[in-house]
Order: structure tokens, then C-alpha cells, then sequence
């Protein structure tokens, strides 16, 4: 560049599309210092412009109307083709006078859609779809897999909105909330998510009358789950049930409101599942304090049990006075973290010995339910870490847990169930599979561990097998 022009001042605008959304232009060699022959680019807003065209939600943000009219443009294009494609695809479809059955209709009314980019507007193709359904008796209808009629928000948002409800955010927080994020408020009301709270509630009920005729559950995680509930005096103990499938993966099993975690309550709950066609468990996982184990051994006396360590490490400390709870959670950890059921059982009597004495009540926690403790030593190593706590339904329910304290609880035990239904629902696709899954396939078929390991085959002379 000439140095006796250098400094003069060139505008370029943007594209007018953008400019008429980001209300900017691009001044060079405006004020900065820079090297000789280097110009340089400023983005300046036009004063003379009203401010009304930039939305306040999003601050003016240049990149924010970038994104928006990106997402328009695209929308639009989309819709364009999808219309050519369905009215090229019946070009030939033709009346008695020779024209066409199905050509373009102008365009419907403009409307504002949610999506992750913001609010866009968008004018969607219109089609006049002459054809007439011969089963039906009534005229054809175009329907774009893109943009459904009457939709106001993006699979994306629609999705997102009782996930963020479920996760606390209180239901007249949505309009101010989400307007920061969207720039628009289209779409978004309060009511739209207590509306889903009753579909919430018929998911819930229909989940609860499955077919469990094809569902094989070879591990059982339960747990009882307590909720304060606003509109009534008692708390709802939601009774849940997750279980691991024949292919190591995890799965919901059931949840109902039961009576404190009576027997009776769960006795009932398994009773349904198996008459739904649920097949015992090989092992089941719980706290000790439920009324579930008298149902199990009613109802499905097969299914062997297991005691969650991460309860009774609790209820053992809460006998013990706190100067004593280091020690103790090391003399406990030196038990379910065993390299086999013969080291655990010594490292229970090293935890009596020391601690017997002084509090006897703490230790009886441990000895009276040893054998109970210390069964997921008979199953595949690769499975001790899931089988030793209920910590999949504990971790899945922190989140419903999070959700009552922004609430102060559910309505109604109706929605306290249906609440904890959704959140198990959406936490389930990211549940990972057990470790080596290929595993449960041959607990599932009978066959022998010992302290974690697949015994082959057993010895001729009657000894113990031997283990792999």
C-alpha cells in the first residue's frame, strides 16, 4: 500500500443478510497501530441504527446473529429441498386436464422456532397436495420430517426442557432463564412443563404394566427411596428395582410407592414383576435394614442375597463414637476389599478382636450378616466392585434428591414416582455396561466361582475344584 494513503479510511459492509441482523460494519486501518502495509479490520456498530434490531438477551452478540442467521439460512434451504423432492417425486400424478396434483403453495405464516442457536425465524414451504387417500376418502396431506407442523421448539430443546426441570430448575424460572440462552421466549411457558408432567405421570403408569416375559435379570440392585411429598403429611418410599441383563448392561426393572419399606410392599412389588413374567435374580443387592429380604425369600427364594457394604459401613460407624471411625473404616475396607472370601473372613475377626469388646454392638453388625456380606466373593471378580453396594440406585437418586430441595417435594405421590421415573429414564443411556460382561451370561447358566474366579471343572477324586 502507497504510505501517503496509509491511514485513509475504507469501509467494506457485511453480506446484507447479515447486516441487517448484526447492524456492523468493517472499517480498515481504523485508530490501531499496525505494520507497514498490514491493514487492519475493526467491527463498528451503526449508531444511526435502533437498537431494537440487536435482542437484548443476547447482548448484541455479533457471533450469537452470526449463528442465528446461519441456522435460519440452513433451515430454510432444507425446507426448500425437502418440498422440490416431495413435489418432483409426484411430478407425475396429473388430473383430467393434465395438471399437476401436487405443486407448491407459496408459504406459511412466519414463526419462531427454538433450536440450540437461538431463536429463528422461519417461513415454511407450503404444498397443495390434490390427491385423495382412497382408504381414508380424504385429500392427502404434505408433512415435513423436518419441521413438524405447529412446532415451536427443536427436538433438541423439546428434550432439554424436563431435564432441566427434573434437575431443579423451578418451573416459573423457565421464561427468564432460557430467554439468556435463546434470545426468544417462543415456545417457553411454565405450563408447557407441568403439561409434561402429566404425560410424565402415563409414561410412569404404562412403564409399570410391561411385558417382563423377554427381560432376564441376573443381578437385582434394591433400594427404598424416601420423598417428601408437599401436598400430604407422609413421604413417599419409592420401592426401585435396576437389574443387570444377560448382556452385562443395566436396566430399570421397576419403581412403585410402597409403606416404609415393608415387606409386604415389596412383597407385592415382586409378585407383580413375576407375574409380568420376570425371572429370579441370581443375586440380590440391598440394605439390610429392608423389608425386602422377607419378600425375596417369599416370593422368589432362589435369588440369593447380598448386603450393600456402603449401608452397613454407615450403620456400623453410627455405633462407634467418631474418634473411632478412622480406624474402623479401615478395619471394614480391609474386609469387602479382600483379595478372597478366606482374607475377608480373617479381617473380620481382626475387626471383632479389636473392637468387640469396647463396642459390641458395632461389631454385631458385621458378624451376624458375615456370610451375607461377603457372598459376592462366589461371583466373577470383574463384578465384585458392582455387587458390593446399591451405588447405582444411590447415585441415580441424588439427582431426584436435588430436585426436592428446589421443590420442597413432589405434589403428589402420583408425580413424586413419575419425577424419579423420568430422571431414571434419562440417566439410563449413560449407564455403562458391568465389567466383563461376557461374564453374566455364565452366572446366569450356573456356573461355579470361587473368590472370583471361573472353577472349570471338578476334581475326580470329589476334592475342591480346581479354579482357573
Amino acid at each position: 500500500m502507497d504510505g501517503s494513503r496509509r491511514g485513509d479510511v475504507e469501509e467494506a459492509y457485511l453480506p446484507s443478510k447479515i447486516e441487517a441482523h448484526a447492524q456492523v460494519r468493517i472499517e480498515v486501518g481504523v485508530g490501531a497501530p499496525a505494520r507497514e502495509g498490514t491493514p487492519m479490520f475493526k467491527v463498528v456498530h451503526e449508531e444511526s441504527q435502533s437498537p431494537q434490531h440487536v435482542p437484548a438477551a443476547v447482548g448484541g452478540s455479533l457471533l450469537d446473529e452470526l449463528a442465528r442467521d446461519g441456522a435460519r439460512q440452513m433451515l430454510a434451504a432444507a425446507l426448500l429441498a425437502e418440498v422440490a423432492a416431495y413435489v418432483d417425486a409426484h411430478a407425475h400424478e396429473v388430473d383430467e386436464d393434465g395438471r399437476r396434483l401436487v405443486v407448491r403453495n407459496g408459504f406459511h405464516d412466519p414463526r419462531e422456532v427454538a433450536t440450540a442457536a437461538g431463536a429463528v425465524p422461519v417461513r415454511a414451504p407450503r404444498v397443495n397436495d390434490k390427491r385423495i387417500d382412497e382408504t381414508t376418502g380424504e385429500r392427502k396431506r404434505f408433512s415435513s420430517a423436518i419441521l413438524p407442523a405447529w412446532a415451536r421448539k427443536s427436538p433438541g430443546v423439546a428434550e432439554g426442557l424436563p431435564l432441566l426441570y427434573l434437575h431443579g430448575l423451578s418451573s416459573g424460572d423457565f421464561v427468564p432463564a432460557l430467554e439468556q440462552f435463546l434470545g426468544s421466549t417462543a415456545g417457553l411457558s411454565a405450563s408447557t412443563v407441568t403439561r409434561l408432567t402429566t404425560q410424565w405421570q402415563d409414561d410412569a403408569a404404562a412403564f409399570g404394566k410391561r411385558s417382563l416375559k423377554d427381560s432376564d435379570y441376573v443381578y437385582l440392585w434394591v433400594d427404598g427411596i424416601h420423598l417428601k411429598v408437599r401436598l400430604e403429611q407422609d413421604k413417599v418410599c419409592l420401592l426401585v428395582m435396576i437389574g443387570v441383563r444377560v448382556d452385562g448392561t443395566k436396566e430399570l426393572v421397576a419403581i412403585s410407592d410402597g409403606f416404609r419399606e415393608s415387606s409386604e410392599s415389596w412383597a407385592d412389588l415382586l409378585r407383580d414383576c413375576k407375574r409380568r413374567g420376570m425371572r429370579a435374580p441370581t443375586l440380590a443387592v440391598g440394605d439390610g435394614a429392608l423389608g425386602f429380604w422377607k419378600a425375596l425369600r417369599e416370593v422368589l427364594p432362589e435369588t440369593k442375597e447380598q448386603r450393600c457394604w456402603w449401608h452397613k459401613l454407615g450403620n456400623v460407624l453410627a455405633a462407634l463414637p467418631k474418634s473411632a471411625h478412622p480406624g474402623a473404616k479401615a478395619a471394614l475396607a480391609e474386609i469387602y476389599n479382600a483379595e478372597d472370601k478366606t482374607h475377608a473372613e480373617a479381617a473380620a475377626k481382626a475387626f471383632a478382636a479389636n473392637y468387640g469388646a469396647k463396642w459390641p454392638k458395632a461389631v454385631a453388625k458385621v458378624t451376624d450378616d458375615l456370610d451375607v456380606l461377603l457372598a459376592f466373593y462366589d461371583y466373577p471378580a470383574e463384578h465384585w466392585i458392582h455387587l458390593r453396594t446399591t451405588n447405582p440406585i444411590e447415585s441415580t437418586f441424588a439427582t431426584v434428591r436435588l430436585r426436592q430441595r428446589v421443590t420442597k417435594g413432589p405434589g403428589s405421590r402420583t408425580a413424586g414416582i413419575a419425577m424419579a421415573f423420568k430422571l431414571i429414564e434419562s440417566a439410563q443411556a449413560r449407564w455403562r455396561a458391568v465389567n466383563a460382561p461376557h461374564l453374566v451370561a455364565l452366572v446366569r447358566a450356573g456356573a461355579e466361582f470361587k473368590n472370583g474366579k471361573l472353577v472349570e471343572r471338578p476334581d475326580e477324586s470329589g476334592s475342591d475344584a480346581h479354579a482357573a
